[in-house]
Parts: structure tokens; C-alpha cells; sequence
């Protein structure tokens, strides 16, 4: 059996950092998201994997190239207008042919077990057409879906809250038959604007076939479709990475297990690592700096003294000097920041983060949630930016801002200062 990856679209609820990547590219524990799905594809088996390509297609080819570093063989077909996962999966109809083959989603953290139950339902009802399901907390978001047996009943994309039946939902996970390539072809477009697959799922169902239901386990799957939820599946990924010292770590280091040191990578004197921490090749960190559960740290990374970082993202090329705090967030690619930035990630109120996603303010459900910042943004000294914030990519943060909203990309924040003209001398003081 053959697969074959979606990886075409942009992912526009993850800005900023799609701006700069595809979505699918953006590390967690310390790697791209894309690679996870790559590896538990070939821990099932798989060794022929087509990868539908579209938004910057050619970052996505540079990283995977012909499959060989990873045991695989890769080919490409190009979506060249973002229609909706239908459409990606009608690029693919010349590769498989007319044998049943693996389709799944190229921006989500999945497991290889996940993959393992679709093929056993697949197998226990030799049955062509099988889609994976998951059980979440906000349903609204997902393709809703309602079974019967081990039959899918009926599928519901994006539904509005008051019709939501159910919590079970598509997790992005198929087998497919060439039958799907017909019911594809009768597909209209969604109310978004796109030719949706479970739409043509759907067709399949009204037509008389049956969809199988494989249910996942939830740990075993995380959707990376808005900000927060990269924290999440880096938290997963580092728990999943082991502990390996490749790097120097020098004397007096306070180092908890499991961490990972790449190559190249230097712990000096004092820092405190609280497993699990991903550390990547070249970076630098303290002396006397502290790092905490679940950080990921890319490649050439320098965190100075007196930093505290703790449950993070920051990826390669970052600059964190001295006296700053980071919790909860993603800081992009050669981001740099200036003496004594604080990132505060808990509400005064203690009430959990909102945060803008498309425009629209998004409940995050998380207590804490810190900032994402595109890459390229600069901070001055003892500027401040308050949770669910989001900077665009080559922005600049002046000394003493306190930022409270979004700012997009190429913008420069500055705290106004006011002249006062002296009483007594009749000069002029700035204040």
C-alpha cells in the first residue's frame, strides 16, 4: 500500500509563523512537524510516500528530498491552487492507481500506533474505504462525525456550536479505495470555499457504501491547527525523545533527565535543565540560566544569564541574553531579545488566555499562554508583552512597550516620550 501526505495548505490560524514556513514545518521537540508523520509511516512499513505540496513547497522539499535520509522514497505532486483537502487528494490519482492507499494529514503530531489501527480495521473488514476518529473537548472546531456500529453514520464539517452532536471527530486518517477519485469528482465546494474530503465521504455514505470507523487513542494523535496547540505536541514530542548528552555540559550544570544535548551544544556553569528539554546543535545556554519542562531549543540558540525559560518553543537563531523571562510560547527563527523582555503568560485575573486567530477572539483554554513571535522580531530592554500576544515576523518592540495587542509584520513599536518645558529655568527636560 501506498501514502500519501497532504502538506499543500498554509495554516493561517498559525500566524505568524506561517508566514516565513509551511505549517508543517514548524519544530516541535526539536524537529519538524512533518518528520513525525514521515516516521510513523515508515514504522508501519510504508516506503512509498507521495507528498502533496502547495504554500512554500519548496521549503517542504529541501527538508524531506527524495526520502533516502529517512530509509523512504519521496515523490511530489504539486496542488496548485489551495482547494480544500479533496482537491489534494485528487493530485494523487495518477500515483495510486487503482489500489486502496493511506491518506493523512501532514500537520498534526501522529503516532505510529494511530496508524497501526486504521490498517487493522482496514484488514479485519477488508474494506477500502476507513477513516480515523478522535474524542476532543471542542468538537466545533473538527469535522463532526456520528457512527453506527463500526459504521460512520454521517460527517459534519466545522458545525456551528448549537448543532454539535457528539465529540467524536475526523482526525485526518484514511484509507481509501480509487472509488473515493468518482465521489471527489461530484464534490461541490463547502461554505468555505473549498472541496472538503469528508464532503466526498459523505457522497460515498449516501451512495450505499460504508465508511469504517477506526477510533484512536488521543494520545496518540494531537491537531496542530492553532497556536497553542503546538505547546501541546511539543510537550508530547519531548516526552517521547529519551536523554542523550552529545554536547559539553560543563561543571556545576543542574541537569534532571530526560534532556537531550546535540552536538556542538554547550550547558555552561550554573544552568539549571529540567527534563524534558530538547537542546539542538550549536546552541548555548548560561552561564547561570534556567530552563524548564518541555522546552525545545533549536539549532545555535544563545540563552545568557539570569533567563528563565520554561515550557517553549524558541527556535534556531534565537538570541535570549541576559534577565529575561519566556514561558509558554514560540519564539521564531533568529528572534532577539533585549535585556530584561518579559513575557507574562498569566492573567492577572487568573482566567484562562484569549487570543486572536483569523480576526476573531479565541477562548485559548489555557491557563497560561505566553506570546508568539514571527521570525526576525526584535525587543528592546525591559519591554513587556502580555499573554495570547502575537508579533509579526521582523517587527521590532521597543525599550519599556508594554504590548497588549497584535502587531503585524514590519512594524515598529515605540514608547512615545513626553517634553516638559522646566518652571524654574525655562529649559526644556525630557521626561
Amino acid at each position: 500500500m501506498k501514502a500519501v501526505i497532504l502538506a499543500a495548505g498554509q495554516g493561517v490560524r498559525l500566524w505568524p509563523l506561517t508566514e516565513t514556513r509551511p505549517k508543517h514545518l514548524i519544530p516541535v521537540g526539536g524537529r519538524p512537524i512533518i518528520s513525525y508523520v514521515i516516521e510513523s509511516l515508515r514504522k508501519n512499513g510504508f516506503s512509498d510516500i507521495l507528498v502533496i505540496v502547495g504554500y512554500r513547497r519548496e521549503a517542504i522539499q529541501a527538508y524531506l528530498g527524495d526520502g533516502s535520509r529517512f530509509g523512504i522514497s519521496v515523490k511530489y505532486a504539486v496542488q496548485p491552487h489551495i482547494a480544500g483537502t479533496a482537491d489534494a487528494i485528487r493530485q494523487a490519482e495518477g500515483y495510486v492507481g487503482s489500489e486502496p492507499f493511506l491518506a493523512v494529514y501532514g500537520d498534526q503530531l501522529i503516532f505510529p500506533e494511530s496508524i497501526k489501527k486504521v490498517l487493522a480495521v482496514h484488514e479485519t473488514y477488508r474494506h477500502n474505504t476507513v477513516m480515523a476518529l478522535a474524542t476532543v473537548d471542542e468538537p466545533e472546531y473538527y469535522g463532526v462525525v456520528s457512527i453506527e456500529g463500526s459504521r460512520v453514520k454521517s460527517i459534519v464539517e466545522k458545525p456551528e456550536m448549537r448543532n454539535v452532536a457528539g465529540n467524536l471527530v475526523n482526525a485526518g486518517l484514511y484509507v481509501l479505495g480509487p472509488q473515493i477519485f468518482s465521489a471527489i469528482s461530484e464534490t461541490r465546494k463547502s461554505r468555505r470555499g473549498e472541496f472538503e474530503i469528508t464532503d466526498a465521504l459523505q457522497l460515498l455514505i449516501k451512495d450505499g457504501s460504508e465508511v469504517k470507523a477506526a477510533i484512536i487513542e488521543r494520545e496518540s494523535w494531537i491537531d496542530i491547527g492553532r497556536p497553542w496547540d503546538l505547546l501541546e505536541a511539543n510537550e508530547r514530542a519531548l516526552k517521547e525523545c529519551g536523554h542523550r548528552i552529545e554536547g559539553v555540559v560543563e561543571e556545576g550544570v543542574v541537569a534532571v533527565p530526560p534532556i537531550i544535548v546535540s552536538n556542538d551544544a554547550k550547558i555552561r556553569t550554573g544552568t539549571v535543565l529540567i527534563g524534558p528539554i530538547f537542546v539542538g546543535e550549536g546552541s548555548e545556554l548560561g552561564p547561570n540560566c534556567r530552563v524548564r519542562p518541555c522546552t525545545s531549543i533549536g539549532k545555535k540558540v544563545g540563552i545568557g544569564p539570569f533567563c528563565d525559560v520554561k515550557n517553549s518553543i524558541i527556535m534556531d537563531g534565537a538570541k535570549v541574553p541576559h534577565l529575561t523571562y519566556i514561558g509558554d510560547s514560540v519564539i521564531g527563527e533568529r528572534c532577539n531579545l533585549g535585556a530584561g523582555t518579559n513575557i507574562a503568560n498569566l492573567r492577572l485575573d487568573n482566567a484562562t488566555v484569549k487570543t486572536l486567530v483569523r480576526g476573531r477572539a479565541i477562548d485559548s483554554g489555557r491557563r497560561k499562554f505566553g506570546v508568539i513571535l514571527g521570525d526576525d522580531v526584535r525587543t528592546g530592554i525591559n519591554s513587556s508583552l502580555m499573554p495570547g500576544v502575537k508579533v509579526g515576523s521582523r517587527s521590532w518592540i521597543g525599550p519599556g512597550v508594554v504590548l497588549e495587542r497584535d502587531v503585524q509584520e514590519d512594524t515598529t513599536v515605540l514608547l512615545k516620550q513626553q517634553i516638559i518645558r522646566s518652571r524654574k529655568r525655562g529649559r526644556e527636560t525630557k521626561g
